[in-house]
């Protein structure tokens, strides 16, 4: 009989065996075209092991906990500052490196550093009683173990380093491979400077190899207080397994529900504006559309008007099968699986793939399908996005949570009819619910939102801000400084 032991060892091997099955998947693209490797690869943060790299991350840590306030938004504006200043030099490293996305949009999400939460997130709460007060703080866990996706290298790397460091802690990353050179170099752009206006070094580390062994180990060191997870959910599990309070993204299948009160024009932009952005890498992007038939010739009208390039019938056909994999004898979306092919490709490209040719500056293409369709059902990642008409809103909604899968991410509705929007967002329950407005407006791009690009949604803790990674506190003080 096997001990406890060897069945657990048994499950982290299989886990494991996943994690390389799927990165090895999305790895099969061409080589990454040179990019300049880090300099100093034993320095400004960048270590040979995972044991060097945490060690460094914790001596670092107990000085900037140490730090006040003002220190630690030093740091925060060295971060942000450096993703600005230096846009377009990163931007076009991560495209070359990980060749998906579009570099205007990679260049914006590294300015929109500026929208990521601060030590201003930091608050301390006080109860006051007869009896006493109660002071209640929030304080860092210590070092921050952080897996990256492909898909937002260094931006994903900068909104989690803004608040990790805002709460007083500091982090040992875990790229992914195909972007690790881009993300080792900006870690090193930040340390450097760190550490030449604060005097602290190794602020954020990473390792010259980010391999599965190398986030097995930072899953397990002892040292490392707290997992974050930004990517696959064969990810997610491995961390899951280290026994350590995990923060995790989770996958997403946004729909987008239009009804036949909506304002169609704005609905087409709003729609075109978040399906298009990175060439629709982002997980909050609009990826399916439900439209009331009443209005949707006249919804495809405005597509069109807004610059939205229609496919019909047969080039949906040639696109599908470029860009999905089918098991068993063919067409069930049940068992339809993404090619990491046209994932985050321009429009030039899906347009070749459905035998078509999109005119030049095109954004997005769009087409009608039914709502069992493998572009409708799977989280793609491409710029296109399929239309499905149904008879009434009622019906759309049912249909937005079915596409949604549960997951609990995201969900969009145009409508206006408060009441529609209301039902739809207690029908999904996701974790970001936007209304009349396109899906980056919940990450405060055009919109009141604030800015991360970890949305913990499998477990629970949403758009994660500066007090996501702190721990809570209660000093209690009895029958003293009482003003009641």
């Amino acid at each position: 009989m096997q001990t406890e032991q060897q069945v657990s060892s048994q499950v982290i091997q299989e886990i494991a065996k996943e994690v390389v099955a799927r990165l090895r998947m999305q790895m099969q693209a061409a080589p990454a075209a040179p990019v300049p490797a880090p300099k100093t690869p034993a320095r400004d943060g960048i270590f040979a092991t995972v044991d060097e790299a945490v060690s460094a991350a914790c001596e670092a840590q107990k000085k900037v906990a140490a730090m006040p306030l003002e220190d630690r938004m030093r740091i925060v504006d060295i971060v942000r500052g450096i993703c600005n200043d230096r846009r377009e030099e990163l931007g076009r490293m991560e495209l070359e490196e990980t060749k998906v996305g579009r570099l205007d949009h990679k260049i914006l999400k590294l300015q929109n550093m500026r929208f990521v939460l601060g030590v201003e997130a930091l608050h301390t709460e006080a109860r006051s009683t007869t009896t006493g007060v109660c002071i209640i703080e929030h304080a860092p866990w210590g070092v921050v173990g952080m897996m990256l996706p492909v898909t937002h290298s260094v931006p994903t790397m900068a909104s989690n380093a803004i608040n990790v460091v805002a709460a007083g802690n500091t982090a040992v990353f875990g790229p992914h491979p195909s972007g690790k050179r881009v993300a080792q170099y900006a870690l090193q752009l930040w340390n450097r400077q760190i550490e030449r206006e604060l005097g602290v070094a190794n602020v954020f580390t990473t390792t010259v190899e980010p391999t599965i062994e190398a986030a097995e180990q930072i899953f397990h060191h002892p040292k490392v207080a707290l997992l974050c997870c930004t990517g696959g959910a064969a990810v997610a599990k491995a961390a899951a397994m280290s026994g350590k309070r995990v923060i995790a993204g989770g996958p997403g299948n946004p729909p987008v529900v239009v009804d036949e009160t909506a304002d169609l024009d704005r609905a087409a932009r709003c729609i075109i504006d978040g399906a298009a952005f990175d060439n629709n890498l982002l997980c909050i992007g609009e990826k399916e559309v439900f439209v009331v038939a009443s209005v949707a010739d006249a919804f495809i009208a405005a597509m069109k008007r807004a610059g939205a390039y229609q496919l019909d019938a047969a080039a949906i056909d040639r696109l599908t099968k470029a860009a999905f994999t089918f098991e068993g004898d063919g067409g069930g979306c049940a068992r339809a699986h993404v090619k990491k092919d046209l994932v985050g490709k321009d429009v030039a490209v899906l347009a070749k793939a459905a035998g078509v040719q999109a005119p030049a500056g095109t954004d997005l293409l769009f087409g009608e399908t039914v709502e069992e369709h493998a572009f409708v059902q799977e989280e793609q990642m491409m710029p296109f996005v399929p239309v499905v008409r149904v008879k009434n809103v009622d019906e759309a909604i049912a249909a937005a949570v079915r596409a949604e899968h549960g997951y609990g991410h995201t969900a969009i509705i145009h409508t206006n009819n408060l009441e529609t929007a209301t039902r739809m967002a207690k029908a999904v329950n996701t974790t970001l619910f936007i209304h009349n407005a396109a899906s980056p407006a919940s990450l405060g791009v055009g919109g009141p939102g604030y800015f991360s690009h970890t949305i913990a949604t499998p477990t629970g803790e949403g758009i994660t801000t500066p007090l996501t990674f702190t721990r809570e506190r209660q000093i209690v003080v009895g029958n003293a400084l009482r003003i009641i």
